[in-house]
């Protein structure tokens, strides 16, 4: 491995039909992940992961459970390969399998939590109908100035997601959207909107956030064992308290993943090992770290483990 390891989450975007399948059988543990999701959540998990139909996998209220057993067992295949982590972060949903990786959630109150944020934010969605676009090829400073002037007449359109310094997602009502879709363009950026059913880290979702804080007030976190570095900051946070608090404003807040990848990188993670469906976050970091050349290790897999036993000579 080079330096300090950290393991990565990806967030809803990530999942497909049949994730999870091959470490059934492969990773012990895993069918027990499975049922402990079942049985808090009443979401016939497993089956939806394994079989889907992908329809009903990727509504939220069914995907922020599934994707966040998935990336569960997929950190326990790394652990169980004798690989633990100096650091965790997750994108977005990611954060909850990162808390629990980290010792700050135990499993049963991380199911509870994400099947609640997703009843709450696919309610949201549909009461106050959204949408995001991708944006590539413009610097923040310019995007910033772009929405203010789209948004001027009024209305909610913010930057949602900092993915990488060439690739930020917004979030908004959707005809500010698709008027900043067009301000990109003839600005000389590309924008490529997201198949999303809401306006995920915006305002829009304020009453998800304000129904999703009462459920986390009966939840106990503890200090992590593992630094956890937070959407909402950018950095590592070690107060259980403050976490707590940053996990009810993420629901409406940015995710700053570039500048938590950034602080990682600075504080001697060199091995970012992918513990989720695809390599999203793994084409990010390579972007956020242009000139470091970390150990960039995606693993959903055998395959990937085949990569983890490589990464270690």
């Amino acid at each position: 491995m080079k330096g300090k390891i950290a393991f990565c989450f990806p967030g809803q975007g990530s999942q497909y039909v049949g994730m999870g399948k091959e470490f059934l059988d492969t990773i012990p543990g895993t069918r027990e992940v499975f049922s402990s999701a079942e049985r808090v959540t009443g979401i016939p998990v497993r089956a939806l992961c394994i079989d889907g139909p992908a329809d009903e996998l990727t509504k939220t209220i069914n995907l922020q459970p599934c994707l966040t057993a998935v990336e569960i067992i997929c950190a326990m295949a790394v652990i169980q390969e004798g690989i633990k982590p100096d650091a965790v972060a997750g994108h977005s949903l990611g954060e909850y399998p990162a808390l629990w990786v980290s010792g700050v959630l135990n499993m049963e109150d991380t199911f509870r939590l994400v099947k609640y944020r997703g009843q709450f934010m696919e309610d949201a969605a549909r009461e106050n109908p959204g949408a995001m676009a991708a944006v590539i090829g413009l610097e923040k400073e310019k995007l910033e100035g772009l929405i203010g002037t789209v948004a001027a007449s009024g209305g909610i359109l913010s930057l949602a997601n900092y993915n990488s310094p060439d690739q930020i997602v917004i979030t908004g009502e959707k005809h500010l959207i698709s008027g900043a879709c067009k301000a990109v363009k003839q600005a000389g950026g590309r924008a490529v909107p997201l198949k999303v059913s809401g306006a995920y880290h915006s305002n829009l979702m304020k009453d998800a956030a304000e129904a999703y804080s009462k459920i986390l007030s009966k939840v106990d976190f503890s200090a992590p064992r593992i630094p956890f570095y937070s959407n909402v900051t950018g950095r590592a946070e070690h107060d259980p308290d403050t976490i707590k608090q940053l996990m009810a404003r993420q629901i409406c807040s940015p995710v700053r993943w570039s500048d938590s990848i950034i602080n990682m990188a600075h504080n001697g993670i060199g091995t970012f090992i992918e513990t989720g469906p695809k390599k999203v976050l793994t084409n990010l970091i390579r972007k956020c770290l242009p000139d470091s050349n970390p150990l960039l290790l995606p693993i959903e897999n055998s395959e990937g483990l085949k990569l983890l036993e490589k990464g270690l000579v």
